[in-house]
């Protein structure tokens, strides 16, 4: 691809979404068991709008990450990241203050060593902040430990399904306090490329549970311009089987939709 049109789908995307993610190599919202290889290099721009403008609608958010693999292996694959990620000062609070955050992943594909039936394993953790005040009950790190396996079936597609584990104080909400069942749960996702109309087309669905700010159902669509860009367009419906433990407003906020653009390199 030429640098021109390079820059131009850039620039396009980054007037429709402002800003942008990559944190791990993900389906739309959860971890994939997809792991970068030795030298592989994804930017990713992530942007988070609510469909509505309520004052309890929950803050727009913008991430920026950078995702790199560091194994030459090719059935065992390790990848390092991190993000930027900010309310662009909606929340203008500690978050905002301290808007990093790294992740790292390890991984064997499907079929690795030989064993065609073998299913893709990943091991991971995200959201590793770097902002932690216990006496001010303030919080960035997430500090989540997941698991995942997943398979691909003729027709259907690839099923992934996991569980992770997440720090209490930075998961906890008002109502959903330390004391509560809100920092773990399981992670499952439907994905497949939609070759009967293009193989540049990918479908996904994936799911979080847990009462706490990442619990969310999302749906979305990308569309491969190229090895080196992809776009994906969706929406995301936070804890849509939300059991409260008290009054108070929808952990994670209102359902939003989220563009993404990803930038593989070289």
């Amino acid at each position: 691809m030429q640098i021109k049109t390079l820059l131009a789908t850039i620039g396009a995307t980054l007037l429709l979404t402002t800003a942008a993610l990559a944190g791990p190599s993900a389906q739309i919202m959860i971890p994939s068991t997809d792991v970068k290889a030795l030298k592989e290099v994804a930017v990713g721009f992530t942007y988070i709008g609510r469909f509505s403008s309520k004052a309890d609608a929950g803050a727009n958010s913008y991430d920026i990450g950078v995702t790199t693999g560091l194994l030459p292996f090719e059935n065992l694959k390790l990848e390092v990241g991190f993000d930027y990620i900010t309310s662009n000062l909606q929340n203008d609070n500690f978050a905002d203050s301290h808007p990093f955050y790294f992740n790292a992943k390890l991984g064997t594909p499907e079929g690795a060593f030989g064993i065609k039936l073998l299913p893709a394993f990943a091991v991971g953790v995200y959201g590793l902040g770097t902002y932690d005040k216990p006496e001010l009950g303030q919080s960035t790190r997430q500090n989540i430990v997941y698991g995942l396996v997943a398979k691909t079936f003729p027709v259907i597609g690839r099923l992934s399904a996991g569980g992770y584990y997440g720090a209490h104080r930075a998961l906890a909400t008002a109502y959903n306090p330390v004391n509560t069942d809100m920092n773990s749960g399981m992670m499952a996702s439907w994905d497949r490329t939609i070759t009967e109309v293009s193989d540049k087309l990918w479908l996904g669905v994936d799911y979080m549970s847990g009462n706490n700010a990442n619990g969310e159902l999302s749906l979305g669509a990308s569309w491969a311009f190229s090895k080196q860009v992809t776009v994906l367009a969706g929406a995301v419906f936070f804890n849509p089987f939300y059991k409260p433990s008290g009054a108070g407003d929808l952990p994670g906020g209102k359902p939003a939709f989220t563009t993404q653009l990803t930038l593989n390199l070289p």
